[in-house]
C-alpha cells in the first residue's frame, strides 16, 4: 500500500469535505448540532467552495461562516471533536505539507470561533490539537 497524496485538486477537497462530513453526520457528539443543515445536497458544495478557497486559494467561496455558528449552542467539547473528526479525515485520505496546512488551518479556524463565542475552559485547548503528543484527546 502506497502513502496517501496530498491535498493537490478540487476533487481532493470534495473527497476530504465528504469523508469528514459523512462522520460529523454519525458522531454522537456534534451529529446533532448538524441537524440544522435541511439539505445536505445544496451545503456540501459550499463547503467545497470554502475549502477550496482556503487550501488552493480558488476564491470561489463568497460569504461570513462565522455569524451562522454564532447562534449554535457550542461548546469547547464540539470545536474539540469538530477537530479530530477532521484531523482524521485529512491523515485517512492524504500526507503531505498541503494536508499539513489543512490540519493547521483547521485548528486556526475552530480557536477563532470558540474564542470569539467565549466558549473555551482552557484556553491552549484547541491550540494543542497540531501537537497530540502534548494533547489530552
Amino acid at each position: 500500500m502506497h502513502a496517501p497524496q496530498d491535498i493537490g485538486t478540487t476533487t481532493d477537497i470534495e473527497i476530504l469535505v465528504n469523508a469528514f462530513y459523512d462522520q460529523v453526520r454519525k458522531d454522537e457528539v456534534i451529529g446533532p448540532i448538524f441537524d440544522v443543515v435541511a439539505d445536505w445536497d445544496e451545503h456540501l458544495p459550499t463547503l467545497y467552495r470554502f475549502w477550496d478557497s482556503v487550501l488552493l486559494g480558488a476564491g470561489t467561496y463568497k460569504g461570513a461562516p462565522f455569524p451562522k455558528h454564532a447562534v449554535l449552542p457550542l461548546r469547547q467539547a464540539h470545536f474539540e471533536r469538530w477537530l479530530r473528526l477532521f484531523i482524521e479525515a485529512v491523515d485517512t485520505h492524504f500526507s503531505g505539507p498541503k494536508s499539513e496546512e489543512a490540519k493547521d488551518r483547521a485548528v486556526s479556524i475552530a480557536d477563532t470561533f470558540a474564542r470569539r463565542m467565549g466558549v473555551l475552559d482552557d484556553p491552549f485547548a484547541l491550540a494543542r490539537w497540531r501537537f497530540p503528543a502534548d494533547a489530552s484527546h
